[in-house]
């Protein structure tokens, strides 16, 4: 892989709580209005610009993507980012603090590299993804990437570990952070170093240049869009040395990530009774009444079901999955196969209104909720992915079922920002 470090645009050290923001697709327009009510240093204003317009102003809306550069070039005259002298890398970590229920009772850290990323190792596939993408996504950030000139908001990687990068990130992180703090309202903690030992920038460098590929986490849109900028900027310019050819990552050792399960609500049976639908689902899982109590699968081709009150083990069958396929063996494919399709009449989990998806950072409570409300007739919660199994599909070159992985904690944005120039 090739990286590079670049000059980062950062917030001073008192103002980086005031900067930093969620990433601007986990809320919608007018959750980050409310976020970043009387806070003018917000990131929102720039990653979600229709902010500075009255309410249910179009965020496509052309004057939305020059608001963002205006409030860019705004942060930087009053000082609230700053671009440093030198090219650096940087350590980004993030905590899930003992208190969290994801951190199963003691802190759990995962430490990134924060780096120039080259636009050709994505195009031509050495930077892999497991997600399609949406072209009016892509197109969108697209917009913002070219109308500021910058990736605002990192993507997130995953490389194979290695005990050279961990040694050299550890050491760096045996001293003093340049930010420090605990963030709201996921309530994670989120540490940042910089480096700028030549030596060290150096060998890391070297060290990448030896890692086959890398995998996108999160971000498949900010990805596509941030490479076909490059990409475009290639072309025009027949330039592949400029600083447009690398946009912003955070990459993070892949034993080291914390995927978490996302589920589904379903709206109704399909016209079933309730014990119409339990017989249909025995013909290919071993069901288990498990009564009021939350019950959470807990192992492969094991799910959880909330129905009339009462939780359900449905354990799939031998024989109704194909191990030997890394599409196949999934959970999300053996439920969306074996139960929404064959059984509720699901078929495209992208545009069918029936279902909707609840990631697990929200509990199996919330699943609980919606069904005991009537919102949803019932819920399937599923064991999560594993991140083998990413990188499995993704170097088969597969594409996962829609909704299938969610890791947690997001990036956080404003720490570092990418110039392209």
């Amino acid at each position: 892989m090739k990286i590079k470090p670049f000059k980062g645009i950062r917030p001073p050290k008192e103002l980086v709580e005031s900067v930093s923001s969620r990433p601007y697709d986990v809320l919608n327009s007018e959750e980050a209005r409310k976020e970043a009510a009387g806070n003018p240093k917000s990131l929102y204003h720039i990653i979600k610009p229709e902010i500075n317009f009255e309410p249910g102003t179009d965020e496509h809306d052309p004057r939305v993507y020059g608001a963002a550069k205006e409030q860019f070039a705004l942060f930087k005259a009053n000082g609230w980012l700053v671009q440093d002298a030198e090219e650096k890398y940087y350590v980004y970590a993030q905590t899930i603090l003992a208190s969290n229920p994801l951190s199963g009772g003691k802190d759990k850290t995962q430490y990134g590299l924060v780096v120039g990323a080259w636009v050709d190792d994505y195009l031509e596939g050495r930077i892999k993804k497991h997600e399609l993408t949406r072209r009016d996504k892509e197109e969108d950030r697209m917009k913002h990437v070219r109308t500021l000139n910058a990736n605002m908001e990192p993507v997130f990687f995953a490389y194979p570990h290695r005990e050279d990068l961990d040694q050299i990130v550890a050491k760096v992180c045996a001293g003093e952070p340049e930010y420090d703090f605990v963030a709201a309202p996921e309530g994670f903690r989120h540490t940042f170093w910089v480096i700028d030992d030549q030596a060290t920038i150096a060998r890391i460098t070297e060290i990448f240049a030896q890692i086959p590929a890398m995998y996108i986490a999160d971000g498949h849109h900010r990805s596509a869009a941030a490479a076909g900028v490059g990409a475009e900027k290639q072309k025009a310019t027949g330039d592949k040395n400029a600083e447009f050819n690398f946009f912003l990552a955070v990459c993070f050792p892949d034993n080291q990530l914390n995927i978490i399960d996302y589920n589904r609500v379903v709206k109704d049976l399909n016209g079933l009774s309730e014990d119409a639908f339990l017989a249909k689902l025995a013909e290919n899982f071993d069901v288990e009444e498990k009564g009021e109590e939350i019950y959470k699968p807990n192992k492969l081709h094991n799910f959880s079901l909330y129905l009339g009150g009462k939780w359900y083990s449905l354990t799939a069958k031998q024989g109704r999955y194909n191990d030997n396929d890394p599409i196949g063996v999934l959970d999300v494919t053996i439920s969306s196969n074996l139960i929404l399709d064959q059984i509720l009449g699901i078929k495209d989990l992208r545009s069918d209104k029936r279902i909707d998806f609840v990631g697990g950072i929200r509990g199996l409570g919330e699943l609980k909720r919606r069904v005991d409300s009537g919102e949803s007739r019932v819920a399937l919660a599923l064991y999560p992915v594993t991140m083998q199994q990413i990188i499995d599909i993704a170097d088969s070159g597969n594409i996962m079922p829609p909704k299938t992985t969610w890791f947690e904690p997001k990036l956080r944005s404003g720490l570092v920002v990418h110039e392209l120039d």
